[in-house]
């Protein structure tokens, strides 16, 4: 007599999502997330001006202070729940990054034209930590078009980290770049292990 088969275990996945103050990060999760998500973010006051540059970002009025979190979910191919964990972007709360990303699956540095220096240290973070990463473009506006092999050579990472463009506020958008994430995850992880065993 035949078994019903059971259902595949859905796999839980942690991955973050990192760069500099105002590159779209809060947007991007809560434009995928499956939840409501939750954030943590505080407007912005006059005695934050000394440390929190808003050149290129003179509108914006908030800015996370500890971190943003959704969840989203697929059940093609495989059953996986992926729980994003977004960074803030000032240099002043720079040490959350270590405990944020501890036991991440991968990381998405995402970045902004217009200040892309400012995702520097997000793509320097994951690399000396040896976290695979993609780096995600968000499209604003108004900014001047660049092309992906002089933001290559701008943040100067290896031939391999994947680069894409995307639009933050769009949930295909940001769940192709979570896809790319994961096909680079995996592949990186395969080709790592025939290193050892070779």
């Amino acid at each position: 007599m035949r078994q019903p088969s059971q259902a595949a275990e859905r796999v839980i996945v942690k991955v973050v999502i990192a760069g500099g103050f105002g590159v779209g990060k809060t947007t991007a999760i809560g434009s995928i997330s499956d939840i409501e998500p939750l954030r943590t973010e505080e407007v912005l006051t006059e005695q934050s001006a000394a440390t929190d540059n808003l050149h290129g970002v003179e509108r914006k009025t908030t800015t996370t202070v500890a971190f943003d979190f959704g969840r989203v979910g697929w059940d093609d191919p495989d059953p996986i729940e992926l729980y994003l964990f977004g960074t803030p972007g000032q240099p002043r709360f720079w040490d959350f990054w270590h405990d944020l990303s501890e036991g991440a699956f991968g990381a998405v540095v995402l970045a902004d034209t217009r200040r892309i220096g400012s995702s520097f240290h997000a793509a320097d973070f994951f690399e000396q930590r040896g976290l695979p990463f993609i780096i995600a473009i968000n499209r604003f506006p108004g900014t001047t078009p660049r092309t992906l092999l002089e933001i290559r050579e701008a943040f100067d990472v290896d031939r391999d980290v994947p680069l894409m463009f995307c639009d933050a506020r769009n949930p295909e958008s940001v769940a192709s770049v979570l896809l790319t994430l994961i096909q680079h995850v995996v592949q990186t992880r395969s080709s790592n292990s025939s290193l050892l065993d070779a």
